[in-house]
């Protein structure tokens, strides 16, 4: 995705080189975009609000681990406007260096979801341990750098093909119906940067809102969009910080802020909500 000026758009991701991360910002942005790794999603927020990186590509819930908390808050620490989402399918492989085969395996590191979601590879292998790392990626790169034969990581296939390890069992996850759903969030001054979708795709919209804490708020806020038949995708709370058991409210829902039922919908939440930020509206991906 070039820029105004012919560079490559900047995009950072939480791992390292060969995380599913970054394969979600090939897929969704192309492959001509240059990808950045950072170790914490709090540095890779802070890469897009201080202007080191052009968009962020944000894991923000797995079909079987469920929601990324972390990235909710960030979302709301930081402005970033939403421009975008991509489903990718989670393809766990277990992972060594050349030569080594899987009766040489004695340990097997990745980070402690994919580790989870590989719960019958490890009950079959009962000689091999699980050990947690910080990356899926991350794992690979420690493998082949140690030379261990006994060593091995779970991680998906552009890792092992960037660091060159050899694929031992594909597709080793419990559950095949396993996708993790990425957002794309970049500065509000910076939305020209990316393509604008076809006239055709469907629009989705994310937003935040906080109601005071009396019986049946939450009920008439939701009403707001019932009432437009606006269809509300997903609804996720989170603590508010120093407000002990009251909380924020996020939700998804089908079309864009600028369609009329949506505005008077956004609108009408607005005249009982504490606070209404939209966080995005944007092409809406299928898996």
């Amino acid at each position: 995705m070039p820029q105004p000026d012919g560079s490559s758009m900047r995009v950072a991701f939480q791992g390292e080189h060969g995380a599913f991360s970054q394969e979600a910002a090939h897929k969704l942005v192309g492959s001509e975009a240059q990808t950045l790794p950072f170790r914490k999603f709090d540095e890779m927020f802070e890469a897009v609000s201080s202007g080191n990186a052009e968009a962020a590509m944000a894991p923000i819930e797995n079909s079987l681990a469920g929601s990324v908390h972390q990235n909710y808050d960030l979302m709301m620490e930081h402005d970033l406007t939403i421009v975008g989402e991509t489903y990718l399918r989670i393809v766990h492989n277990l992972i060594a260096a050349p030569g080594v085969a899987l009766s040489d395996v004695r340990r097997v590191y990745s980070h402690p979801v994919a580790l989870a979601q590989c719960g019958k590879f490890f009950r079959a292998n009962k000689q091999i341990e699980a050990e947690p790392a910080y990356d899926t990626a991350g794992s690979v790169r420690m493998v082949l750098e140690s030379g261990s034969r006994a060593d091995a990581a779970i991680a998906g296939r552009l890792a092992a093909s960037h660091y060159g390890g050899a694929i031992l069992a594909e597709g080793i996850e419990d559950n095949a119906e396993n996708f993790t759903r990425f957002l794309l969030l970049t500065r509000p001054t910076s939305i020209g940067l990316i393509p604008a979708p076809p006239e055709t795709a469907a629009r989705k919209t994310s937003l935040v809102f906080r109601v005071a804490n009396t019986p049946g708020v939450l009920y008439k806020a939701l009403a707001a969009f019932a009432l437009r038949d606006v269809d509300l995708c997903k609804i996720e709370s989170r603590p508010i910080e120093g407000r002990p058991w009251e909380y924020s409210f996020y939700l998804d829902f089908a079309g864009d802020q600028e369609d009329p039922s949506v505005n008077r919908a956004i609108a009408h939440l607005a005249e009982m909500a504490e606070s209404v930020r939209v966080l995005g509206s944007y092409p809406s991906a299928s898996y």
